[in-house]
């Protein structure tokens, strides 16, 4: 116990951090795992990662229990490469995502390229604080032909043939855009230990967001933390956790993942990961991860236990991840950069 101490400190510290009063659900796409889609919660957390490029997608299907299912795609890809004489590095790439949405099919197709740049802090050890921009086009389709309102009914049963009474655009585009700063550093005495705090803005332009009412896109603000404790060479526990405010909405996610090389050998290319979440008031989400080489894939399922939870029976959302890691060869000086 006495060699774990001061990691058990610092799960204590992450721990009452992420214990903050929340409610509902925020109002954007948002994925349970949402470390794997980092530039979703903040544009500065581009680059986070050991390596020189990284590609990421999720996949979630919601709700195919009680409706049509709620599918959501989202895939990143980041490429960092250092700038000028010191340890300064620049992060370069882009977020695309897919959602479609309900009986009407409402459909949203975002393409967000971003930029973000890691100013060193320290000449001795990785101390990165980071400043990220991301801007692009949103656009949004539903398809009118689902659609069904109150002008439908003829005094006794639904009329699809009579018109829906409703004077609105089956879509719109507009442009959106998200700025961040984060902070990391690597911790403990052996330097053997990471933390990331973060920051993000999202629709700071504040765009429109409706069909047909002159309504804009409801700020939101992402305050991210994570934490990674290697136990020994082989063996870690890392902490993630996200609060965010839109409005009158809030949500809180947060838990751990055990990671573990099952050889122990440095060389050994299989690594694999179990883990817990829990979103405030809504899920639990047990996670399993494996990685072999370059190559990550993960599964989790929401086990709903919100007011939904009789209708749903407990079942919520299933979600698959894919993350690939490129490292240039070792002839080439490499990017000093967070290991998170």
């Amino acid at each position: 116990m006495k060699k774990y101490k001061k990691q058990l400190q610092y799960v204590f510290v992450m721990i009452m951090g992420m214990i903050v009063v929340a409610d509902a659900m925020a109002q954007d796409l948002h994925f349970s795992q949402f470390y794997e889609a980092p530039l979703l919660r903040n544009p500065a957390l581009a680059g986070l990662y050991k390596g020189d490029v990284r590609i990421q997608g999720v996949y979630r299907s919601q709700w195919s229990s009680i409706s049509f299912p709620y599918k959501t795609s989202s895939i990143n890809g980041e490429y960092k490469f250092a700038v000028g004489k010191g340890e300064d590095f620049l992060t370069v790439g882009g977020q695309v995502m897919y959602d479609q949405a309900g009986t009407v099919q409402l459909k949203t197709m975002e393409v967000l390229p971003l930029v973000n740049f890691h100013k060193s802090l320290s000449d001795v050890r990785n101390t990165y604080l980071s400043l990220g921009f991301m801007g692009g086009m949103v656009n949004r389709r539903l398809n009118r032909a689902s659609v069904t309102t109150n002008n439908q009914y003829d005094g006794f049963f639904y009329n699809g043939a009579l018109p829906d009474g409703e004077s609105f655009s089956s879509g719109y585009a507009y442009t959106d855009m998200s700025v961040g700063m984060s902070f990391n550093t690597s911790i403990g005495e052996e330097e053997n230990h990471d933390l990331f705090l973060g920051v993000g803005y999202h629709h700071l332009n504040k765009p429109l967001n409706s069909f047909y009412r002159n309504i804009t896109h409801l700020p939101k603000w992402v305050f991210s933390g994570g934490l990674k404790l290697n136990l020994d060479m082989f063996t870690s526990l890392t902490f993630n956790g996200d609060y965010i405010m839109q409005a009158p909405f809030k949500s809180l996610i947060g838990g751990v993942m055990f990671t573990k090389k099952p050889v122990p050998d440095e060389e050994s290319p299989y690594t694999v990961h179990a883990g817990i979440y829990y979103r405030y008031n809504d899920a639990l989400i047990p996670v399993m991860k494996m990685d072999v080489n370059r190559i990550s894939v993960g599964v989790s399922y929401d086990i709903n236990i919100s007011t939904l939870a009789p209708a749903s029976l407990n079942r919520g959302g299933f979600e698959l991840s894919m993350t690939y890691l490129f490292s240039k060869p070792k002839e080439y000086a490499p990017v000093h950069c967070p290991r998170f």
